[in-house]
């Protein structure tokens, strides 16, 4: 499923219009995006918790030449699903 399929699925479910279903997720991207860069989680009971952490440098390898090269920190989204999803994804 795509976001295109998402949003048609919204505005079935919810009897609203595609434009209205798209202004509704966008919101919820642009809520949860703004709340991971602050630093916050964003906890939807039932379904799961977006979160942010961490990842140090490392040193890698060039798969093609073999070469070290360093790779640099970074802040990377996380997401923990929560226990009725993993149910019903079963």
């Amino acid at each position: 499923m795509n976001k295109s399929d998402l949003i048609g699925k919204m505005a079935a479910d919810a009897g609203i219009t595609k434009t209205q279903a798209q202004t509704a997720l966008n919101s919820f991207i642009d809520g949860t995006t703004g709340a991971l860069k602050s630093g916050d989680k964003v906890i939807l009971v039932g379904f799961g918790t977006f979160s942010t952490s961490k990842r140090g440098a490392r040193k890698g390898r060039n798969p093609q030449t073999g070469a070290e090269i360093n790779i640099p920190a970074k802040t990377v989204v996380r997401f923990k699903p929560g226990a009725e999803l993993s149910n019903n994804v079963k």
